[in-house]
């Protein structure tokens, strides 16, 4: 699959997928989206997609976005109350 997010630090792709796992409580990264999908209902399957509309696609990519800029933000209060 082409991965179309242009990543301004290409070293953090491995620690962005591994968050994504995190997030979506998923073993590997790559089962991510799958476990995202259905945790809102929407039938993604591995390959081509085409029949589901902009609003599942939308759960979807919202679901793991969201939990991902929520944990982010986590980290960064937690390494701030560090300091």
């Amino acid at each position: 699959m082409a991965r179309r997010n242009k990543i301004l630090v290409p070293d953090a792709r491995r620690g962005l997928d591994e968050l994504k796992a995190k997030v979506a409580q998923a073993s590997r990264p790559e089962d991510a989206k799958f476990e995202a999908a259905e945790e809102v209902g929407v039938p993604l399957q591995k390959g081509y997609n085409g029949q589901l509309t902009s609003e599942q696609a939308g759960k979807v990519g919202g679901r793991l976005g969201g939990s991902m800029v929520r944990e982010l933000v986590k980290m960064a209060q937690q390494n701030l109350a560090k300091k």
